[in-house]
């Protein structure tokens, strides 16, 4: 018999915006057929061209996706966290999954086979149109977040990144880095070098780092920082037609 899921797993699946607005009814059939599971970091969950049969919600740790470019280097595409979830696109293309993904530090994932997931959306066409408008959502942010790499420069990034570690206060705040360096320079879409430069760059507001610590002097003069490339983002620029989001698209291999 399959046990029911955790009460953080569950809270991290109601973070996730494919899910956003679903009635607890609802959510739980959608969540019958989840598979709760821990990976150890450098764990492949798939690799490309396989079948796209599963898709994920994270519960906890970092998980990447990636592509090998022509001289077997990684070409980093995603980067995701608690409360996220990767790979549902190629679910419902059933063309196979478009890239790699493994666990980035050791994480907690829900493992939603497609076949049930699919099945309970046949059976509910009010349930399948909230999907799709949830993944017209996560479309959006998906091209907010191509704006963000266009438009913003590394340390405004990575400002924001520090502020989304940080909790929702005032005051000075210490926090870890989730994951390698390298990691999150890929996820930001900057090169090692650069991240360095940007972290140089963040003591004119009072942001300092030793090893995996950041040490934030004042989290609403960061805030109010990171804040000031959103404004540039929602000004109308000449020739501009697309908007913003916040996740998971990186540079482009080449």
């Amino acid at each position: 018999m399959k046990s029911p899921l955790s009460h953080e797993a569950l809270q991290a699946v109601r973070q996730v915006p494919l899910f956003s607005g679903l009635e607890t009814e609802t959510l739980a059939l959608l969540t019958e057929g989840a598979l709760e599971r821990c990976y150890r970091r450098g764990t492949l969950l798939f690799s490309k061209g396989e079948p796209a049969d599963r898709f994920y919600v994270v519960v906890g740790g970092w998980i990447k996706l990636f592509r090998e470019s022509p001289d077997g280097n990684e070409c980093m595409v995603g980067l995701f966290t608690r409360g996220e979830s990767f790979a549902e696109a190629a679910m419902f293309d059933r063309l196979g999954f478009p890239v790699n993904a493994a666990v980035a530090e050791d994480a907690r994932l829900l493992l939603f086979p497609a076949e049930h997931f699919l099945t309970t959306l046949e059976r509910n066409h009010g349930l399948a149109l909230n999907m799709l408008a949830n993944l017209s959502g996560m479309l959006r942010s998906l091209v907010r977040q191509l704006d963000q790499l266009t438009l913003q420069p590394t340390y405004q990034r990575l400002a924001a990144f520090i502020v989304s570690l940080c909790p929702d206060e005032e005051g000075p705040a210490s926090v870890c880095l989730p994951c390698d360096k390298l990691l999150i320079a890929g996820r930001l879409g900057m090169k090692p070098e650069s991240f360095s430069r940007a972290m140089a760059r963040l003591k004119e507001v009072g942001v300092s780092c030793e090893r995996n610590c950041v040490h934030v002097g004042d989290i609403a003069a960061l805030r109010r920082f990171a804040n000031t490339a959103e404004e540039a983002l929602s000004a109308p620029l000449p020739g501009a037609t697309i908007n913003a989001s916040r996740r998971n698209v990186l540079r482009p291999c080449r």
